[in-house]
């Protein structure tokens, strides 16, 4: 005869913790092809190791500018860039995409292009102005914190064809293309002068708050991939040549004008969308 005074924890097989004491176990609900729920343990392999080479390469960028090793640094954060767009591309292409990676891929991605650039351009060129050049770099970290967990929750519901806001990895691409250039042209980059900190704090700045604007960017993510208009070509090649001329130079000008950008992108928008 069941006993009916049994607690319910002896008596039910599914109340019986999923984890019990110390354990390294993931569980999260995923949607199969019918649309039910369903619970799976552990992590996708390598959309995630891809995403913890971009967290090391972030983790080392910080060392190398604290080490004064800029240029290391510079690259370090150009590898997490890359490394960021490669492993949603693998997740998408495997199905092993999950609301484990997006976060994990969220953390690697402050500290990537939010910690990171915001160490560099202190240890290069703000350390000199001290509490200030501290709140400044602050600033684009934080900016960097909020558009992240803006994009999370906005998965979805934003239009696709446009980031809100500049994406980090841009924001990142700025900052380091602009210490770049300062690193090969000293003589006009001269960081002891209070000019040129004061151009670095505004830069990182108003970076960061670019960031967490409601500019609207082209994400390129409705282009079709097969067919372009022709126009397209000779604006490619002329990147290319200007790249070519001078990387970081040409860098810095491109990821400017794509700043840049948004503010025609927005106001096309709106013109669009006004009442007549």
């Amino acid at each position: 005869m069941t006993n009916i005074n049994k607690p319910e924890s002896e008596s039910s097989p599914r109340s019986t913790p999923t984890f019990d004491g110390i354990t390294f176990e993931v569980e999260e609900e995923e949607h199969t092809q019918e649309g039910q729920k369903v619970k799976r343990r552990g992590i996708y392999l390598w959309p995630n190791l891809i995403t913890t080479a971009a967290l090391l390469s972030g983790f080392y960028s910080i060392i190398a500018s604290m080490n004064g090793n800029f240029q290391q640094a510079i690259y370090a954060i150009f590898l997490a860039a890359l490394l960021d767009g490669l492993d949603g591309r693998v997740a998408r292409a495997i199905g092993a995409q999950s609301a484990f990676g997006e976060q994990y891929d969220s953390l690697s991605d402050l500290l990537a292009f939010g910690v990171a650039p915001a160490i560099l351009m202190y240890s290069w060129s703000l350390d000199s102005l001290g509490r200030i050049g501290l709140a400044c770099c602050f600033v684009y970290t934080a900016c960097a914190a909020f558009r992240l967990a803006r994009f999370n929750v906005q998965i979805g519901v934003v239009d696709k064809r446009y980031f809100i806001g500049v994406a980090s990895p841009l924001a990142a691409i700025i900052i380091i293309s602009l210490v770049w250039v300062g690193l090969d042209f000293p003589e006009i980059f001269n960081i002891r002068e209070r000019g040129i900190q004061a151009i670095s704090a505004a830069v990182i700045v108003s970076v960061g708050l670019l960031m967490i604007s409601n500019i609207k960017y082209y994400s390129f993510k409705t282009v079709d991939r097969k067919r372009v208009p022709f126009f397209v070509l000779p604006i490619a090649v002329f990147i290319f040549a200007a790249i070519t001329y001078n990387i970081p130079v040409g860098i810095l000008v491109i990821s400017l004008i794509y700043a840049l950008s948004g503010f025609v992108t927005t106001f096309l928008a709106r013109r669009q969308h006004s009442p007549s």
